[in-house]
């Protein structure tokens, strides 16, 4: 018993103060890592209403805070291989190989097997739906070589979009305390999607797919419950809290709200819905106040766009009151978009919107509402400012992004439109 005590000295009570403090000591530092480790992965809240049609700020709370977006992440990695299907680099049919490290990764996950290989087609769904990180590895060694190097392009593309706070480290949303993001951030981004890339659209709106003979489930609830959400995107790590990105429409106004940092998956989509609704309860007292005032039909022209291919086009042109004399439309090589739109109505407020704000730098501009044809059907409202110079179409498109606004400089649909006078 006694050398359990004894010290090499023969000194029983410095060998129990020992162990007592050096207990103590381990006990301490386990409890104050757990604290910090509790206070590290709690997130903290933020969110931001958007009309989805001008970009305006309906109501934000800690908008700009940087956070971890978690599987946010993946609407990014696909408006990359959006781009690459665009630019004809890809196909939905091409198959992307799996490596060792994609299969590798952490659920949620398809169960890809090394060596087995997914059509981009499929790919999409399950990221869109699944929010499979396999499947996010993959298309990113498929586009960039490494994950590390599309992480990379991905930033560099945000910044390009305007997300001021976003850097991305993987193309997963799996846990990197580098990878940051904010609500607003994610905002522009939504946008970005329905702009840029309204024909892959469908794929958030997504409640189900097949594969290998397996039916996977969105994540995102509230598409069967919430009366026209239409996408996008949940998150979740344990530092981030339940995120999600959401998107509807109702009485053709299109709403987009984001939330960071849920306690739980229900209680986040419970705010969603009370943000959502504010976001329309709003945009309709501001239509009401506006009023119906319209754009004139000056002209009608068909303008062949390549990406849709459309089978009828019509294209509304207009001065706006605040405006001062156009030049002859068409006498400038470049356009800015700022936003494709479901309806007339909408499309003509976000060029009312930039018009007022920006009398003078469109000055020389001619407004035109292009009316798309899609595969389906489904009917899309271009709204542009064509006839600009490029420094001219440049300063503009950096004075709309500025007011968070979405703008894109694109060459003029058909330049043939100089022959016209308007």
């Amino acid at each position: 018993m006694s050398n359990l005590v004894v010290n090499r000295n023969g000194n029983k009570r410095p060998l129990i103060v020992r162990h007592v403090f050096s207990g103590c000591a381990v006990l301490l530092i386990a409890v104050a890592v757990l604290f910090a480790s509790a206070k590290s992965s709690e997130a903290g809240y933020a969110s931001i209403i958007l009309d989805a049609d001008t970009g305006e700020v309906l109501r934000s709370r800690n908008a700009d805070t940087r956070n971890y977006p978690a599987s946010l992440t993946k609407m990014m990695t696909l408006y990359m291989l959006f781009e690459e299907l665009d630019a004809g680099r890809m196909l939905l049919t091409d198959k992307l190989p799996v490596s060792k490290r994609a299969a590798g990764q952490p659920a949620s996950k398809l169960g890809l097997k090394r060596g087995a290989t997914i059509t981009v087609h499929m790919a999409i769904m399950a990221l869109a739906t699944k929010s499979a990180n396999d499947v996010a590895t993959v298309i990113a060694e498929g586009i960039s070589g490494t994950e590390w190097e599309f992480a990379v392009a991905m930033t560099k593309r945000a910044r390009a979009l305007g997300m001021k706070h976003t850097r991305f480290k993987n193309a997963s949303g799996l846990p990197n305390r580098k990878q940051l993001s904010s609500a607003r951030d994610m905002g522009v981004l939504a946008m970005a999607i329905l702009r840029d890339f309204p024909h892959y659209y469908d794929y958030f709106s997504a409640k189900s797919f097949r594969y290998n003979r397996k039916t996977h489930r969105t994540h995102n609830k509230l598409l069967n419950s919430y009366p026209g959400m239409d996408g996008l995107k949940t998150g979740y790590i344990r530092a981030s809290g339940f995120n999600l990105v959401a998107s509807a429409v109702r009485n053709g106004r299109r709403i987009i709200a984001v939330v960071f940092g849920g306690r739980t998956a229900r209680s986040r989509d419970q705010h969603m819905v009370k943000l959502l609704d504010l976001g329309f309860e709003r945009v309709a007292q501001r239509d009401k106040r506006a009023g119906a005032k319209k754009f004139a039909i000056v002209n009608s022209h068909k303008i062949p766009l390549p990406v849709f291919k459309p089978s009828v086009t019509q294209t509304r042109t207009a001065e706006a009151n605040s405006t001062p004399a156009m030049r002859r439309a068409g006498s400038g090589k470049w356009a800015i978009q700022v936003g494709a739109y479901q309806t007339i109505s909408a499309a003509e407020s976000a060029l009312l919107a930039v018009s007022a704000r920006l009398p003078d730098l469109l000055s020389h501009a001619s407004a035109a509402l292009t009316l798309i044809e899609m595969k389906r059907g489904d009917i899309l409202y271009r709204a542009r400012f064509l006839g600009l110079l490029k420094g001219e179409a440049k300063e503009a498109c950096a004075s709309i992004k500025a007011g968070s606004m979405p703008c894109a400089v694109v060459p003029n649909p058909d330049f043939r439109l100089a022959d016209h006078s308007f």
